[in-house]
Formats: structure tokens, sequence, C-alpha cells
């Protein structure tokens, strides 16, 4: 009996990985061709006398009413230098990171045929770490200042925002902005339907982030994917013993589901915890789903958080 079962686990782990490579394969053929225009390197190596050049280059940037004072100051200000000669050393070669930004609008393409391959663009912003990526159509307006590493000296947040200011989180966080445009926005606001909102979010990052860890895609450390992993039945039964699944307490939002040091369970636990347990949960849900129904991609992010928890037949691991 015992053998039986290793010959179907093996032959479906087998038929799994001839699907994925079909897939891959399907996605490498797409003829895609990317581009990118260094909106930051070319205004901080403007002369100020030049800047009407760039705001004929870039004139989405340049909004009518604002001063050229403005911008003249911020070419010639020491700090913003400063900002620029950092991303330098970081990005002065581009072409690592238009590779792997090639290579998830090829995903996205597959996935999603009528989407239109937008431009990259790259500058240097104020440090907002609530818009380092910005998908709008026909750009996507990549912030740079906020990917040079999260010990960089600039850096003056806490822990659990700097450790998702990597390289790496470029392409995630393109992933994160483009969701936004084929996940319906929540109606209800309840736990549950904040869950598989960011669930799906996360999904989506599991067929155009192939290659990327689970920590990777969730922002998380290996360790913090790790506490997850191992106490998913206990989180669930929290949440079901409490009967917090259908709650509209706001409260509850910003323990499980936004961005934040650590969850909050009010128990010991919540220490070792990493924030928005939430929305990993969510995306367990959204996994089990699609594991058990045959459903296109884009029928999944349109299916309301009530049906597809129910027909998910999600059950946390023990």
């Amino acid at each position: 009996m015992k053998n039986y079962l290793f010959v179907v686990v093996f032959s479906l782990f087998i038929l799994s990985c001839n699907k994925k490579n079909k897939v891959e394969s399907a996605v490498a053929a797409v003829p895609l061709e990317l581009k990118v225009e260094r909106f930051d390197k070319v205004f901080f190596e403007t002369k100020p006398a030049d800047l009407e050049k760039v705001k004929n280059e870039f004139p989405y940037f340049f909004p009518a009413g604002n001063d050229d004072n403005v911008w003249l100051s911020k070419m010639q200000d020491p700090l913003w230098k400063e900002v620029y000669t950092e991303v330098q050393k970081k990005y002065a070669d581009f072409k690592p990171e238009k590779e792997n930004l090639e290579n998830l609008f090829k995903h996205i393409k597959y996935y999603f045929p009528e989407t239109k391959t937008p431009k990259i663009v790259t500058i240097i912003s104020e440090m907002d770490y609530n818009s380092k990526v910005i998908y709008a159509d026909s750009l996507v307006i990549i912030s740079l200042e906020l990917y040079l590493g999260k010990n960089h000296k600039f850096y003056q947040f806490p822990n659990y925002l700097k450790q998702n200011f990597e390289q790496k989180q470029i392409a995630a966080d393109v992933v994160s902005s483009f969701s936004a445009t084929k996940i319906p926005p929540v109606i209800d606001k309840d736990l549950l339907s904040q869950m598989i909102y960011n669930g799906k979010q996360l999904y989506l990052k599991d067929l155009l982030l192939p290659k990327y860890s689970d920590a990777e895609k969730m922002g998380y450390t290996e360790e913090q994917i790790k506490w997850c992993d191992e106490n998913e039945n206990y989180m669930w039964r929290y949440f079901i013993e409490r009967e917090m699944l259908y709650s509209n307490e706001q409260k509850i939002m910003s323990r499980f589901i936004n961005p934040a040091p650590f969850s909050k369970f009010y128990l010991e636990i919540d220490n070792d915890s990493p924030g928005r347990v939430g929305a990993w949960i969510g995306w367990q849900i959204v996994r089990s789903y699609a594991k058990n129904n045959e459903v296109p991609i884009a029928d999944l992010l349109k299916l309301n958080a009530k049906e597809l928890f129910e027909k998910s037949k999600y059950k946390p691991k023990k």
C-alpha cells in the first residue's frame, strides 16, 4: 500500500512539474520589448540651464503651475545630489533589473494577453514607502531611492519596513501595484474580505514571480515564513473561535492585515509573530481554491470573498 501511494504522489509531482515547465516555455516565447527611461539620471545630470529640455521629454512630471525654481533648487541641492550618487552606485547598470522586469511582463502577457506593456520610468522621490511603485496603465514609475538595501545609511525606518527596501522587491512591488488593476476593490469591510483580497495579490505573485520564495513574495524573512507555517493551525483556530472572519471592527485590520512589526493576538506569541498574518492566511485560502477549482485567473480574481472561501476547501496544516 505504501509503495502504491508513493507511486501516486510521485506521478502527481511529475505531472505538476511538466505543467509548470510547459507554462514557463510558453512564457519564454512571448515576444516583448521593455523600454526603460532613467528620469533620475536625466534630471540630475542635466544642467539647470537645460531644464526645459527635461520638461519637454517628461511632461507628466512637471504639472502646470509649479515654479521652475522648485526643480532648479532640487537639481542643485547637495542632499538630493547625495541621494542620486547612492542610487547610481547601486543602479548605474540597470540591465539586470530590466531583464528581471522583462521576465515579469512576459508572465503578465501570458496570463493577461490584453494588458499593454508599459514603459518603465525610474525616479528619485521623497522616500514615500507607500508609493514605491506606481502602475499607471502606460507607465510604471519606480522610486529607486527605496531599493538601496535594508542596511543603507539613509533609512531611518522600522525594520519591518526596511527589510523590503531590497533590489529584488522591485518586481514584487510592481506585481502588488499591477494587482490593483485586476482585483476589484473590497466592498465588504470584514476581515475575511480583506484576507482574500490580500491573498489574491499574493497568489498573483505565485504566477508572475514563480522563482521568488514565499518570503520574497510576502516581504518576510525566512524565519517569519517559517513561523507562519508552524503556527497556521493555531492562527486559524484563533480567528474561528473568536468569530473574527466576518467582523467589521477596524482594529482587527490593523492587528492582522496592515504592515506592522508584529501581529496583535494579545498573547505571548505576539513578539515572535510577523505583521500581516491575516494576509498570509488569505494567501493560503486562495491557493487552496486554485488547487481545488479549475478557474481562469481573471475569474478567480473577480470572485467574491465568501464564495471563494466556501469553495476553497481550505484546511490549515496541523
